[in-house]
């Protein structure tokens, strides 16, 4: 459980999208400081929110960063990119593993200790295409299906120090990224206070849109969970 009043929260791709509608998100619940990364300065109307340069494929930006931000209660793993492919680039996909898989876990090795001193939380926020691939995305989905089971593996290793771990798993967005594709989509400001609601009630895994809420009770009580959380306890034991 996690109460957003009072907090320090760190946002990435926080210009735009779901971003932006999560900084809102989290100043309405009342964060004490919210730090926006983005590649570029922003300005806000609330002094709450410290803008934050912050490329995730850059390590001298996310050093500069965590050292800026200091002590953190929260961070959003929100940056990410996708892009058409038909997988016959591998520049394609490093290009997406760089931001979406490397980009989450360089920020997760940044601010770890801090979120250890803090008893913290991480929000990576992921994709249906995590548990699915979208033929027209296929790096896309493949660097978001890294990134969960990176989620995963982190929740059993930052366990001990009291961080726990969401994934986000969202479906069509109405942002500049999910703008092309012609089905019925959420709105970011819906999306985001779902995110924090989700955190609150302590669902590891988070179903936050239409697109993706009917799959949430089947995935908890499926086979795949039950196997994550079965080989969890291999780190218990040892």
């Amino acid at each position: 459980m996690v109460n957003i009043e009072g907090s320090t929260v760190l946002v990435t791709g926080a210009n735009r999208g779901i971003g932006e509608a999560l900084v809102s998100e989290a100043l309405n619940r009342g964060a004490a400081r919210v730090y926006a990364g983005t590649r570029q300065p922003v300005t806000h109307p609330d002094s709450r929110v410290v803008s934050v340069q912050l490329d995730v494929t850059s390590p001298e930006q996310i050093a500069a960063a965590a050292e800026q931000v200091g002590a953190l209660d929260v961070l959003i793993n929100n940056a990410g990119i996708s892009l058409f492919d038909d997988l016959s680039d591998r520049g394609m996909l490093e290009r997406h593993l760089a931001v979406n898989f490397f980009g989450m876990y360089e920020m997760v090795q940044a601010f770890g200790p801090a979120l250890a001193r803090s008893g913290g939380v991480i929000i990576n926020n992921l994709s249906l295409n995590s548990l699915a691939p979208m033929p027209l995305v296929p790096a896309y989905s493949a660097s978001k299906a890294a990134a969960f089971s990176l989620t995963q593996s982190l929740r059993t290793q930052l366990a001990p120090s009291g961080v726990r771990v969401h994934a986000v798993l969202t479906g069509p967005v109405d942002t500049d990224m999910g703008r092309p594709f012609p089905v019925t989509k959420a709105s970011p400001e819906s999306v985001a206070v779902a995110i924090f609601s989700g955190v609150a009630a302590g669902e590891e895994d988070i179903f936050p849109d239409p697109w993706s809420a009917p799959l949430a009770e089947g995935w908890r009580g499926g086979v795949s969970k039950a196997l994550e959380v079965q080989l969890a306890g291999f780190a218990v034991a040892s």
